[in-house]
């Protein structure tokens, strides 16, 4: 400072100083305020169908590997499962006699028996396309005017394919989402039906065309529905992936699941996250449900458990 300047005073200086604190303050805001969008914005790059909201079709035609979603504690288990158990009354009963006594070779006819070990195999019958002929009568009146006989529905044309058939067909074809090439193949090598694949494109499309009345009661009860959820799922279509777009009862449990996931990954390591305690009770609670349902149940019981009571001793 020049020698002929005088040093300002104490009240220039302070001021100065609660200045600068100011502007720092402000500059710490703004640097915090970045360092927050910079991290919402690593969030959503980060975000995918997998653990977030955003629908399948939003990563183009990739389809990577799925991934579940469900817990060890909290699996949708309690369904029934498709082990064969015996029938109480059989279609049909084939007796087997044994020979002769295993120890001495003695005969066994006019022995009693004392005990009956039941062994059941559950298969098809053969399977063969029944055939029925509808014979059209035409008959001539006095007057000379013939008459014949109205053909039934199902009997428009010399050969037809019949209800079960046509079930089969779209079965196959939509249900299992074979292609209408190994769909008719299938008809052919299992009931002996021949086929072709346009065949299979009519019969499904004669179907499609009788679900007008479905398809319009669909629309009006999910309209007047308080709560709708929708999802999307991906299936090729001639070799190009195609998105079907679905209306439900309520929300998807799977998307809740991706969004308690992505907020669960933002938690730090090792410690404790509301999130994965939320994704734990809900899947808790679909396996209640679930039981609830594979034993006939029309809710499921309430939760926590109630413990039962002991009876007091006597």
């Amino acid at each position: 400072m020049p020698a002929d300047r005088e040093p300002p005073p104490d009240e220039v200086l302070a001021a100065l100083v609660v200045s600068l604190r100011a502007e720092l303050a402000e500059v710490r805001a703004e640097l915090a305020r970045a360092l927050e969008r910079v991290a919402e914005l690593e969030a959503r790059l980060a975000q995918s169908p997998r653990n977030s909201s955003k629908p399948p079709s939003s990563e183009g035609l990739a389809k990577p590997a799925p991934r579940s979603l469900r817990r060890a504690a909290g699996g949708q288990d309690g369904h029934k499962g498709a082990t064969l158990a015996q029938m109480a009354r059989p279609d049909r009963e084939v007796r087997h006699e044994p020979g002769c006594c295993c120890r001495c070779g003695a005969g066994l006819a006019a022995r009693p028996v004392t005990r009956v070990e039941r062994r059941q195999v559950f298969d098809l019958p053969p399977l063969r396309a029944e055939v029925t002929e509808h014979q059209l009568i035409e008959r001539e009146c006095g007057c000379g005017q013939r008459t014949r006989a109205a053909a039934p529905p199902g009997a428009e044309g010399p050969v037809c394919y019949g209800p079960r058939i046509a079930a089969v067909i779209v079965y196959l074809y939509i249900g299992q989402f074979l292609s209408k090439k190994r769909t008719a193949q299938a008809l052919a090598e299992l009931f002996g039906v021949p086929l072709s694949s346009g065949t299979v494109a009519s019969v499904t499309g004669r179907a499609a065309g009788r679900l007008g009345g479905f398809l319009e009661q669909a629309r009006e009860q999910i309209a007047r529905t308080d709560v709708a959820g929708f999802a999307e799922t991906g299936f090729r279509v001639d070799g190009r992936l195609a998105w079907v777009h679905c209306a439900a009862h309520q929300l998807c449990c799977a998307h809740a699941l991706r969004e308690l996931q992505a907020v669960a990954g933002t938690a730090a390591a090792g410690g404790w996250c509301w999130a994965t305690q939320a994704a734990d009770a809900l899947t808790a609670m679909q396996k209640l449900v679930s039981e609830a349902t594979a034993q006939g149940h029309g809710t499921a019981p309430p939760w926590p458990p109630r413990s039962t009571p002991t009876a007091p001793p006597r």
